[in-house]
């Protein structure tokens, strides 16, 4: 499982020294917990994995603690100050200035002053602590139902107290390693309630603006611990999960109970996407497979990517304007709501894990190379 997560990583990342990085001695992870991000001229040249806006400004996150914001549609960026200089994978923000941003050591951070500066609310050493805690409980309960079953129950309750004493020998393994565990995306339906997902099947919540997380990985069928890689909004309020083996999770009720959905693919997803439409949701990853759903995962419609690049991001525009980007900077193009796709061909083929779409119809792309600046033909502007 963990040689799996190194590769889907890499695959994810495409970059190797992301790899190094999330590799490197464990301490070393704590140590960037609490070290300052390094103010840097060359922050918006060097490895971004996501990019959104608070409200007109664009915010992008990545290595070595690095966000940036440019209130010029991209033609400027300034470093944010961030306490910490751990990779960051993910950001949003529901609201104009309130925004959040995850990433390696199960870091969350928040900003109120939408991406100028961040303070940490929580990390991987808090999230262990929680996982044990839930597992000992667990046990207890387990144990203590042992005690008063009937004879014909015994055996179902031996079989679950077993499983869940593996559960926590393995969550304290977890926090005897370290906070080496990264989260990979994170989603608010508002200024106080919000989501974050990550690797191992981390799973947190919070309903007070992140003053208080709590790991919620118990509401999803999830026993492997599949890396969880995404999470979004459908138009219509459904909210989706993917993450690894074809793993394909649905919400319609703001995320209080989740229901696994038939998947269309074995292969790890890495990404999920509404189309702008009502119900409409995409779900794509490994080997360029694209898929599209009109009634929420109910049934599964194969879309022709014309590539094998790993899918990683997409963003939705006006009038029916999709667009999803991954490896060797493949940059697809919907114009009707993701029935159809054409390739875009990009000067630069360095990997694409992030997009916004400008009202004026160019691309703001992150990814390897940092910002990268792009006309709806592919051309660098």
């Amino acid at each position: 499982m963990r040689h799996c997560f190194h590769k889907l990583l890499t695959q994810l990342l495409v970059f190797s020294l992301f790899s190094t990085f999330f590799s490197s001695n464990l301490y070393a992870l704590d140590d960037v917990l609490d070290t300052p991000s390094l103010t840097t001229q060359i922050a918006h040249k060097s490895l971004l994995l996501d990019v959104t806006t608070a409200g007109e400004r664009l915010v992008a996150v990545g290595e070595r603690g690095h966000i940036i914001y440019s209130d010029d549609q991209g033609s400027n960026w300034s470093q944010a100050s961030v306490p910490v200089a751990v990779t960051l994978t993910a950001i949003h923000f529901p609201t104009d200035t309130q925004g959040w941003a995850v990433g390696h050591g199960g870091i969350i951070l928040h900003s109120s002053d939408a991406g100028i500066t961040w303070a940490k609310q929580f990390d991987g050493n808090l999230a262990n602590q929680q996982v044990i805690e839930q597992a000992e409980e667990r046990v207890a309960k387990l144990e203590g139902e042992l005690e008063s079953a009937s004879e014909e129950l015994q055996g179902e309750i031996e079989f679950q107290l077993e499983e869940a004493q593996f559960g926590l020998e393995d969550a304290q393994y977890d926090a005897e390693t370290g906070p080496s565990k990264p989260l990979l995306d994170v989603w608010f339906a508002n200024e106080l309630k919000g989501f974050a997902v990550g690797a191992y099947g981390f799973f947190f919540q919070t309903e007070d603006g992140g003053k208080n997380w709590f790991n919620v990985s118990i509401r999803i069928d999830n026993q492997d611990r599949f890396h969880l890689n995404s999470i979004s909004e459908i138009v219509g309020g459904s909210l989706f999960i993917v993450g690894e083996a074809g793993n394909v999770f649905r919400s319609n009720d703001t995320g209080n109970t989740w229901e696994r959905v038939d998947s269309p693919y074995e292969g790890s997803f890495f990404g999920v996407s509404g189309t702008g439409n009502v119900n409409e949701v995409l779900v794509f990853g490994l080997r360029g497979n694209l898929y599209r759903s009109i009634d929420l995962g109910g049934n599964w419609t194969r879309i022709n990517s014309s590539n094998e690049a790993t899918l990683i991001a997409a963003a939705q525009g006006e009038d029916g304007i999709v667009a999803v980007v991954g490896n060797s900077g493949i940059v697809l193009v919907s114009g009707n709501a993701g029935e159809s796709f054409q390739a875009v061909i990009r000067e630069n083929r360095q990997a694409v894990t992030a997009l916004h779409l400008l009202e004026n119809g160019n691309f703001v792309l992150v990814g390897e190379q940092g910002i990268d600046i792009s006309g709806p033909t592919g051309r660098n502007l």
